[in-house]
């Protein structure tokens, strides 16, 4: 899992041992989100996207433009928490899961549209994904947290 921040477009691959259900439900509700990103409740819906950051601040807000559980999910992103990245333009993140054998989903995250916001295309390249993710699927597969972000813990 690695981009190049000068990329406007970012694409991230994991495989998963779970159903595209679980990952659906893990990138979706704020009481999962919150335990691999960042300490971030983040809630989808079908109409917007909204992440608050560990203290109740708005980290994210966008309309969500695709919601087809539990296949896909396309958002705009904001990066609220930064008042110079908040000055930037919309970029947009786009969740795809696709089954395969053995129980097993493949994880495709796509973050484009980065061409007006590069601030934000290179704060969330290499280790910003890649530990969203990493922490996504040690939770679906152990159940457990890969960083006490309680504990304040740091990648």
């Amino acid at each position: 899992m690695t981009a190049n921040p000068d990329l406007t477009t970012q694409i991230y691959q994991v495989f998963i041992k779970t159903t595209p259900e679980r990952i659906w439900q893990a990138i979706t509700e704020p009481d999962q989100t919150l335990l691999y990103f960042h300490g971030a409740r983040i809630t989808n819906t079908p109409d917007r996207h909204i992440a608050l950051g560990p203290d109740g601040s708005t980290w994210g807000d966008g309309a969500v433009l695709e919601w087809d559980p539990p296949r896909r999910l396309v958002h705009e992103w904001r990066s609220l928490y930064d008042p110079e990245l908040a000055a930037e333009q919309p970029s947009r993140v786009i969740w795809d899961i696709e089954p395969h054998p053995g129980g097993l989903c493949l994880l495709t995250l796509t973050h484009d549209r980065l061409d007006g916001a590069p601030g934000t295309a290179k704060s969330v390249s290499g280790a910003g994904w890649t530990l969203v993710l990493s922490g996504l699927k040690t939770l679906l597969e152990t159940g457990t947290p890969l960083v006490d972000l309680a504990a304040g813990e740091q990648a």
